[in-house]
Parts: structure tokens; C-alpha cells; sequence
């Protein structure tokens, strides 16, 4: 049987005009041979009635502690809502469709709520559906423990949900639908010359999930490279071919990679600084620190441990809650609200000298002050005030000459 997965995002169903535009998709697919089992985040974003912050808000979350297993059975209303709908839109157009909750589409999860992780596909209901019908809707982030408890699995759970799928089903693609044309070098909403990639490696594509870049979840890429299945990330609105991901050289794909010293450009808004500091035991305030925001369920990044105190990000979310704890266990932290992390990333980055020169001379040039920094052998990540976030990656795009393609249509290192 010839299948392939689709996933459609928020944006991509949150009304009745786009829901038409993935129905276009559908079809295509089935036109050309092949079943199709479609995944869908909950519909619109916050505001909309039934988008997964919107439904948090009727519990006035993160401001009262409502338990995670509450809050699991909450958000994933909103993705089944979505399938529902999505399933009679189709059958609307005469398409033979059913839809499915992650349980009955046999997703097992641990008990880990608001974050759980797949242990398990039980494929079997969906292969027995689709002697019926010719697409199987399954409502996106979400499973359910063996012990029948409903989970949810992280934000860009519907990505991972279409991933798994795409693993166990052993689909010939993953097509993951988003309101962009397929993974560009930077944000097209901060960046005029931004450009899409044609092509990119699994590696290059996770390292800029995991930076901030919105367009796929980072552990859907890592299911999908395990199992070897190539993604296609393409826009609901047109039918241009959009980003394949896919390993290095894979000609089998179609489309070969070259080697690029910075693929792209990442950020993250929305961010606090926290600086703790202690002239007492820097190692008991080392603990401390960590031990009370993971207790608080509170994830921190852009960790720098000195021997006079911790330095962190968190997300604005959660900067009252962060100041409240640390107060009550005797610390006064220094809090710098709207920052924003840009990350620089390219597996070429590896053994390049000169690169992180570049970075600083490029924000220097535009007068932005670099608040904290670090790096690894593929990424350099720079914390700076979110007011010069615009400023900032427009410079780093330039300086790396990110908007020039070849004739092949690759971007330039």
C-alpha cells in the first residue's frame, strides 16, 4: 500500500478557506495513488475558541496550579474537535474518511502529562480502517498510557504525532503543512531577504527547531531520521515542492545537499534573564536555584554557572512564579525581562575560524549589546534585549549572505 502522512498546523485549520486549501492537498495525494493518513493540530491560536492556550485559559493557566493529568485532559480536546471537523470536510468532498483519537490510533505514551513521550505505535487500527476508507484522521498531540490515562506530549506534539505515525506506517513521506513556504533561512516576518531551502539535512533542520525556528518540531525530525523517512515541508496555500528533509546525498530523494557554513538563522522572543548570586555556598545556590524551577516545573536554558552565582533564561511566562520561588528560599534575583536568544546555525560552523568574530562585529556595527552568550560545534547563540531582535537577525542574515542562491537554487555558504 502506498501512503504518506500529512500534518496540517493550527493555521492550516483554523478556518473553513484554509481547511479547503489542506482538503486540496488531500485530494492531490489521492490522485496520486496513494492512502493517506492525516494528522491536525487544534484549530487557530490563542483567541480562537477551540486553540489549545485558549482552552488553557479557561483554567487561568500557568497562574493557578491545576494538575498536569487536568490539564492533558483539557488540551487534547481541542486536536480531537479538529479531527472531527477536519473528517467532515473530507467526507463533504465525497472522500471515504474517519477520524481517530491518538489512543484509538494506537499512540502509547508514559505518564509523564503535558510532556509524555511514545513508547509505543499500535499501527493495527489504522491499516484496518484504511480497508475502508482512504484517509484516517488522527487528532495530533496527544496518546494514552496502558493505564488509560489521556496524555499529551509537549507543544509541537502534532508534529511528533505525524512523525510516529510516518515511522510505523512506514509512509513514503511526511509532509508536514505550514502557513511558509518550506524552512527558510530566517523568519520571513522579520526578514525581507529570507529565503526557503530547497533541501537540508535532518541534523541541520533540528538544530534549528531546537533554536527556535517554528516551522517543525525538533523530535519529529529525530523519529523521522531514525526511521528514515524523508519530510517534506511545504505551505497549505500553494503547490510548490517546499524544504525535503532528508540525509546528506540522498540521491534516492531526488535533490542532493551541499555543505553551507551557516544554514540559517533562529531566535527565541519572550524570554527573562535570571541572575542569582551568593558570597555564602555557591554550590548550595547552584542547587537550590535548579532544584526549585524544576520543582515548579519551570524549564530553564542559556544555563552559565560561575563560582559567584547562576545565570538562566525562562520564558516570560513564568518570571513571577520564578521571583516568588527563589524569594521564599531566601535568594533576591536580578530579573531581566524582554531578551530574546538568536542562534547562528550550520553544520559547517565546525573547525571555521572566524565565525563568532563576525557575530559580534556584525550586532556591534548595529550598537546591540550581547547580554550572554555560548556555543557548540554547530550552533553560536547570543542573548540580547528583545527591542533589537529585528536589528539583530537582519545583520547576522547579511553578514552570512543568506538571501544569495546559486543557479541550482542552494544557498550560498
Amino acid at each position: 500500500m502506498k501512503l504518506i502522512v500529512q500534518k496540517f498546523g493550527g493555521t492550516s485549520v483554523r478556518d473553513l478557506e484554509s481547511r479547503s486549501r489542506a482538503v486540496h492537498h488531500v485530494k492531490k495525494a489521492l490522485n496520486e495513488g496513494s492512502k493517506v493518513v492525516v494528522t491536525v493540530s487544534a484549530m487557530g491560536r490563542k483567541g480562537s475558541p477551540y486553540a489549545t492556550d485558549t482552552l488553557l485559559s479557561l483554567i487561568h493557566f500557568p497562574d493557578i496550579d491545576v494538575s498536569p493529568r487536568e490539564q492533558d485532559l483539557l488540551m487534547s480536546c481541542g486536536e480531537i474537535i479538529s479531527s472531527i471537523v477536519f473528517c467532515h470536510e473530507l467526507c463533504k468532498e465525497g472522500i471515504k474518511a474517519v477520524s481517530l483519537t491518538g489512543a484509538q490510533a494506537g499512540i502509547v505514551t508514559n505518564d509523564d502529562f503535558t510532556k509524555a513521550k511514545i513508547t509505543q505505535m499500535n499501527p493495527g487500527r489504522i491499516y484496518r480502517e484504511l480497508k475502508q476508507v482512504d484517509v484516517v484522521v488522527v487528532a495530533g498531540f496527544q496518546g494514552q498510557t496502558l493505564q488509560g490515562e489521556t496524555t499529551t506530549i509537549g507543544r509541537g506534539g502534532s508534529d511528533t504525532t505525524a512523525a510516529a505515525l510516518g515511522a510505523s506506517l512506514q509512509a513514503e513521506y511526511i509532509d508536514i503543512f505550514t502557513d511558509v513556504e518550506g524552512i527558510m533561512t530566517a523568519d520571513p516576518r522579520l526578514v525581507e531577504g529570507a529565503r526557503p531551502l530547497p533541501s537540508i539535512t535532518y541534523n541541520e533542520i533540528c538544530n534549528l527547531a531546537y533554536q527556535g525556528a517554528k516551522v517543525i518540531h525538533p523530535r519529529a525530525v529525530e523519529i523521522a531520521m531514525h526511521a528514515k523517512v524523508p519530510i517534506r515541508v511545504r505551505s497549505t496555500y500553494s503547490d510548490a515542492p517546499g524544504t525535503l528533509v532528508t540525509g546528506l546525498k540522498d540521491h534516492a530523494s531526488g535533490r542532493d545537499l551541499i555543505e553551507r557554513t551557516v544554514t540559517g538563522i533562529a531566535h527565541i522572543n519572550g524570554l527573562t534573564q535570571i541572575k542569582v548570586q551568593s558570597k555564602e555556598d555557591p554550590s548550595k545556590l547552584q542547587s537550590d536555584v535548579f532544584k526549585s524551577m524544576a520543582s515548579a516545573n519551570i524549564s530553564v536554558d542559556f544555563i552559565n554557572i560561575s563560582p559567584s552565582g547562576v545565570l538562566y533564561t525562562i520564558s516570560d511566562l513564568y518570571t513571577n512564579k520564578a521571583r516568588r520561588i527563589l524569594q521564599e528560599i531566601g535568594y533576591e534575583p536580578e530579573i531581566r525581562e524582554g531578551c530574546a536568544k538568536v542562534s547562528t546555525v550550520g553544520a559547517g560552523i565546525t573547525g571555521i575560524p572566524g565565525v563568532t568574530a563576525d557575530i559580534v562585529q556584525a550586532l556591534t556595527d548595529k550598537g546591540i549589546q550581547i547580554l550572554q552568550s555560548a556555543d557548540s560545534h554547530t550552533t553560536i547563540w547570543v542573548l540580547i534585549k528583545e527591542e533589537h531582535l529585528i536589528q539583530a537577525v537582519n545583520a547576522l542574515h547579511d553578514v552570512f549572505q543568506l538571501s544569495h542562491t546559486t543557479r541550482k537554487g542552494e544557498m550560498q555558504p
